[in-house]
């Protein structure tokens, strides 16, 4: 586990990227702490992401839909682009993140609310 681009999570690269000539990036994220204060409204620059809960729980929130709360064995799908905000985990929150194309999905915009 490597540090990231947020400071309560810690990161492992599970090597898809190579092995998928850059079409796929999956990666196991661990929360260091629980996060207590939202990311704020973004959105990433990639055709997919989706999100495997393995344990502990997130709340997200999605532009023009309910919070959800999302737990172990639960998963949510993200199209490129569709803005959303984190903004709470537990202390334990696992998660397999997988995303498509591998080298675009780690850019995060700046997105405005509404």
């Amino acid at each position: 586990m490597v540090e990231g681009r947020r400071d309560f999570f810690t990161y492992r690269d599970l090597a898809v990227k190579d092995a998928s000539s850059g079409q796929m990036r999956a990666q196991l994220t661990k929360a260091k702490t629980g996060m207590t204060e939202p990311t704020g409204w973004h959105y990433h620059v990639c055709e997919n992401q989706f999100v495997y809960v393995l344990n502990g729980w997130v709340e997200l929130e999605f532009e023009g839909s309910a919070m959800l709360r999302l737990g172990p064995g639960d998963t949510v799908y993200i199209p490129g682009g569709l803005k959303h905000n984190e903004l709470r985990t537990s202390d334990d929150l696992e998660i397999l993140e997988i995303s498509t194309p591998a080298r675009s999905a780690r850019s995060l915009r700046p997105a405005r609310r509404g």
